[in-house]
């Protein structure tokens, strides 16, 4: 399992989380604000990635407007 890091300003997290939804092999999604806290932990599944898109997508809509800057860590399969 590797992982990846991307630091985003808050208007594009709800973009470059569904990028790395797209690309599909994204295990875990982790958004954590500036000081390093998680906010969002979202495990994605192959079966679960349309029930869940939506609400997870709705939340990351939210949560930017809170925040200026974040990190989106990414758990990618081997």
């Amino acid at each position: 399992m590797s992982n990846q890091e991307f630091k985003v300003s808050g208007n594009d997290v709800v973009n470059k989380v569904k990028e790395i939804i797209k690309e599909g092999n994204a295990r875990r999604i982790i958004i954590k604000n500036e000081k390093h806290e998680t906010m969002l932990e979202v495990p994605v599944t192959i079966g679960a990635v349309g029930a869940l898109i939506a609400p997870v997508l709705a939340a990351l809509g939210a949560m930017a407007a809170l925040v200026t800057n974040c990190t989106i860590e990414v758990e990618k399969k081997d």
